[in-house]
C-alpha cells in the first residue's frame, strides 16, 4: 500500500511552495523554491492522477451495482479498463517515491582509459568516448575535453571530459567499470579475434560549495607540456600537476597553453574525484544498500562486452544482450541499455523497501 500520510504531505508541500512563490521574494529564494517545486511536481501530478482514478473506480462500481442495466454494462467495461491501469499507476508512484540520488542532477566528469590490449585498447577507448559524446549530443548536453593523451595509431590512451546537461549523472552513472571488446584488429593479418579492454569512470561534478579544498592541502607542480615521444610542445611551464596531500589524489593537465587555464581544469577534475571518493566512503558505510545497486561502480568490475563478429553488446550485470552493436556505439542505441539498467536498479530498490516492510 502506498503511504497515504506521505502522499498528503507531498501535496501539502507543493501547495505551500506555490503560495510562497506567489508572494514577493528575493531572487535567490524564488530560485530555490522553484527548483524544489520542479523536483516534486511530477510526483504531485502522479498522486493526483492516481487518486482521481481511485475515485472514478468507486463511482463506476456504484453504477455497476445500480438498477440501470444499460448504464451498468457501460460502467463495467470502463471499470475493467481503469482497474487494469491502477496497479501500473501505483508502481510508477512507488518508483517516484524512492529516495533520489542527490548527485543525479549533477554534471559529470567522464574518464575513459585504454586497458589491456595495446593499440587496439586505445582505439576501443576512442570508440567508447565517441559513443558517449554522441549520446550526450542527443540529450542536448555540452561537452568539453579537459585532458587527452592520444594513442600511437589513433584513439586514446586516456581522455577526460566534462559533460554538462540535465540528468547527466543519472543517465551515465552505471557506465563505470571495465568495458571489453572482441574484434579482429585492422593490423591482424590472420583474422584472429583479439580481446581488449578500456575502463570508464563517471564522476558527478560537485558545485564548488559542495567540496571545500584548502590551499594548504595542495602541492602544485608546473612543467613544460610534452607531446608524443616526450618532445616539448611548449616553451613555458604551462602544464600543471596538482596533488591533494590528505588523499594522495593527483591530477595533471597540459592541454591548454595557459597555466591558469590548466590549473582551473585540473581543479575541476580534482573536485570531482574528491567528491566521488567521499560518496564511495559513505556507500561503503551503507554496504547493504550498496548491494542493491546495479554493480558497485568499481572501475575494476567487468560490466560489458562488445563483440564485433557477432554484432552484439552484452551487459553482464543484468544479462542483457542486444544484437545492435553499431547502433549502441553510434550513441542512440545506448539509450536502451541505460533504460534497462535504470529499471533493474529501481526494481532492486523497490524489493529492498518491500523487504524492509
Amino acid at each position: 500500500m502506498l503511504p497515504v500520510e506521505r502522499l498528503d504531505a507531498i501535496i501539502a508541500r507543493a501547495e505551500a511552495l506555490q503560495e510562497e512563490m506567489n508572494g514577493e521574494l528575493p531572487p535567490e529564494r524564488f530560485v530555490a523554491l522553484s527548483k524544489e517545486y520542479a523536483e516534486i511536481d511530477p510526483l504531485v501530478v502522479a498522486i493526483r492522477a492516481y487518486r482521481a482514478a481511485l475515485v472514478e473506480c468507486e463511482e463506476l462500481s456504484g453504477l455497476v451495482a445500480g438498477d440501470d442495466t444499460e448504464m451498468a454494462d457501460l460502467a463495467r467495461d470502463e471499470l475493467q479498463g481503469l482497474e487494469s491501469q491502477v496497479p501500473e499507476m501505483e508502481k510508477a508512484l512507488e518508483i517516484l517515491l524512492l529516495p533520489r540520488d542527490a548527485a543525479d542532477d549533477l554534471n559529470i566528469i567522464l574518464e575513459v582509459r585504454a586497458g589491456t590490449g595495446g593499440d587496439e585498447a586505445a582505439l576501443f577507448a576512442g570508440d567508447l568516448f565517441r559513443m558517449y559524446l554522441r549520446y550526450g549530443e542527443l540529450q542536448g548536453w555540452k561537452c568539453e575535453v579537459i585532458n587527452q593523451s592520444e594513442g600511437d595509431v589513433g584513439g586514446y590512451k586516456e581522455v577526460v571530459a566534462a559533460m554538462c546537461g540535465k540528468g547527466a549523472f543519472a543517465a551515465l552513472k552505471f557506465e563505470s567499470g571495465v568495458h571489453r571488446v572482441q574484434r579482429v584488429p585492422e593490423t591482424e593479418s590472420g583474422g584472429r579475434i583479439h580481446t581488449s579492454a578500456a575502463t570508464v569512470a563517471v564522476l558527478p561534478e560537485p558545485e564548488e560549495v559542495d567540496i571545500k579544498i584548502e590551499e594548504k592541502d595542495l602541492r602544485v607542480d608546473v612543467f613544460r607540456a610534452s607531446g608524443p615521444g616526450g618532445q616539448s610542445v611548449n616553451t613555458t611551464d604551462s602544464a600543471v600537476r596538482i596533488t591533494h596531500l590528505p588523499t594522495g589524489i593527483m591530477v595533471s593537465q597540459q592541454d591548454e597553453k595557459s597555466q591558469h587555464k590548466n590549473r582551473a581544469k585540473a581543479m575541476q577534475v580534482l573536485r570531482a574525484r574528491l567528491f566521488e571518493a567521499e560518496r564511495e566512503r559513505a556507500d561503503n558505510e551503507r554496504a547493504a544498500d550498496r548491494k542493491s545497486q546495479v554493480g558497485s561502480g568499481d572501475r575494476s568490475e567487468r560490466i560489458r562486452t562488445y563483440n564485433f563478429p557477432q554484432g552484439r553488446v552484452t551487459d553482464h550485470r543484468i544479462n542483457l544482450t542486444l544484437h545492435k552493436l553499431e547502433k549502441v556505439l553510434a550513441g542512440d542505441g545506448l539509450t536502451e541499455v541505460i533504460e534497462a539498467l535504470t529499471r533493474e536498479d529501481q526494481a532492486r530498490r523497490l524489493a529492498a523497501v518491500d523487504g524492509a516492510d
